[in-house]
């Protein structure tokens, strides 16, 4: 099976509810899309406990005050951001101040952006990137910036998808763009080599920091040496820092240790140890985390596992200590949470947790809401779902009854959804519906629909299927006519 077949895919991460995706602009709405996600937002504590998991809230002009609380005119408000004095106020305070000025009204403009981007329930389009991105061209970050600024800035822009590639882009809109990114990273890379008593980095900052560079990584960004820089620079700071995480901050860390990771980070010793020092913190805390935060720990565990990341002891402790959770939480689950979770579990066994009690009582909570939210999942879901149980089953998952009916509440979707299957969905659902047959799984009317709605789109996107993806439709193929010739006796 193609490895990268069996993740959530890009769709599903960018999905208004990026469950994937904690803490996304989206989050702020509380209700979104499915980015691959719509990421919901996960609820503040009460005020009285020290832990607020948000991310840095500036003290707030009186432009994103002025966004945040009023009923928003979409086209009015992003007027507001592009005003040319508004821009030339912020070079003048820097220009005014200098080497002393903390950045904090820029950062303060950073947030209004996220903060409209967050009414609106989706990032900037490309023609709105373009034009703030013709605006900020003396937008630049210096040395001297605070790290709350710093920080704040970085993941505000990222989130409201300033940095976001798209295709075709304008040459001096790039160019922008890069300048803008470069300036941050660098400030960034100063401020974590400087000596302990003149910085003040925060376990909140280097939280989201890492969360933005993860996001920049998912959103086309290349691997500079800038970003490359930045990113060694920061991850000893997620040992020095790891007694003060709170809950949402070890998510949102090993949420984009596990994303950069797949976006092809090297495994090296810092995010090795980075990674590690996080695992008795998520079992100390394990009672703190919610529904989505129990979702995307476990995804991030397997997509670590999945590129390369060893089971240590320490990591298999954490596993064992977040499965009971998932059947305290079960009814709280959103379909993407449920998606990832049993794409976790998938891919956990398959590389080679041992299917304890604790695993096999998760999956048994998790596939009755399959049936219940049917209607709910989007295309790469329902593939990213048929791939899990069927990969489960080949790793000795018993086809029990709550299986067969999670199986069989899917397939009518396969065929309501056959238009918006990708090329890699198509491979993937073809896969899991051969291998479930070669399981055992009765191929009933709706299961051999399913099959014969894909098939024309196999021939229809034939130039668009890879090595792998060949493979595993031939594959696929000769096991159905295998076992349909099992069936009938004919040759």
């Amino acid at each position: 099976m193609d490895r990268s077949s069996a993740g959530i895919s890009d769709k599903c991460a960018r999905s208004d509810k990026a469950y994937n995706q904690p803490n996304d602009h989206a989050a702020s709405s509380r209700h979104g899309r499915y980015r691959n996600a719509t990421v919901k937002q996960w609820d503040n504590p009460p005020r009285a406990t020290p832990w607020r998991n948000e991310f840095y809230r500036s003290s707030g002009t009186r432009s994103s005050q002025y966004l945040q609380y009023r009923s928003i005119n979409s086209a009015q408000d992003f007027n507001a951001l592009i005003k040319q004095e508004v821009i030339d106020g912020l070079v003048s305070k820097s220009n005014r101040f200098g080497h002393h000025y903390d950045g904090k009204s820029h950062s303060q403009y950073a947030s209004s952006i996220k903060i409209y981007t967050s009414a609106a329930k989706r990032p900037l389009n490309q023609a709105e990137q373009g034009q703030l991105l013709r605006l900020l061209q003396n937008f630049t970050a210096t040395r001297g910036w605070s790290w709350r600024s710093l920080s704040t800035t970085l993941h505000s822009l990222t989130s409201a998808g300033v940095f976001t590639i798209h295709k075709p882009m304008d040459g001096r809109i790039k160019l922008t763009q890069a300048t803008l990114l470069s300036t941050l990273l660098d400030a960034i890379v100063f401020k974590c080599h400087q000596k302990p008593e003149a910085r003040d980095i925060d376990a909140q900052g280097i939280a989201n920091l890492l969360w933005a560079m993860a996001k920049l990584v998912s959103n086309g960004q290349e691997w500079t040496s800038g970003l490359k820089e930045a990113l060694a620079a920061l991850l000893p700071h997620v040992n020095a820092q790891k007694d003060q995480f709170i809950p949402q901050h070890i998510v949102n860390l090993l949420w984009a240790m596990a994303k950069l990771v797949d976006n092809g980070q090297e495994r090296t010793p810092e995010l090795k140890e980075a990674v590690a020092a996080l695992f008795p913190p998520v079992n100390a805390l394990k009672f703190h985390f919610n529904a989505q935060g129990i979702a995307n720990l476990l995804w991030a565990m397997a997509k670590l596992v999945d590129n390369g990341k060893e089971q240590t002891p320490e990591f298999k402790e954490t596993v064992v200590a977040l499965l009971p959770h998932v059947n305290i939480q079960k009814a709280h689950f959103k379909p993407q949470e449920i998606t990832n979770l049993l794409w976790a579990m998938a891919k956990l066994v398959d590389n080679g947790q041992e299917r304890t009690p604790e695993l096999k009582k998760a999956v048994s909570a998790l596939l009755p809401q399959v049936n219940v939210q049917t209607a709910n999942f989007k295309p790469q879901e329902i593939v990213n779902l048929l791939w899990a149980m069927a990969k489960l089953v080949d790793n000795g998952q018993e086809r029990t009854p709550e299986l067969e009916e999670a199986v069989a509440a899917l397939l009518p979707y396969v065929n309501a959804q056959k238009a918006n299957f990708k090329p890699q969905g198509i491979t993937n659902l073809l896969w899991a519906i051969a291998k479930l047959v070669d399981n055992g799984q009765e191929q009933t009317p709706e299961f051999n629909e399913a099959v014969a709605v894909l098939f024309p789109f196999v021939n229809a996107k034939k130039d668009q299927f890879n090595a792998q993806g060949i493979a595993n439709l031939l594959w696929a193929m000769a096991k159905l006519v295998d076992r349909e010739h099992d069936k009938t006796g004919r040759i």
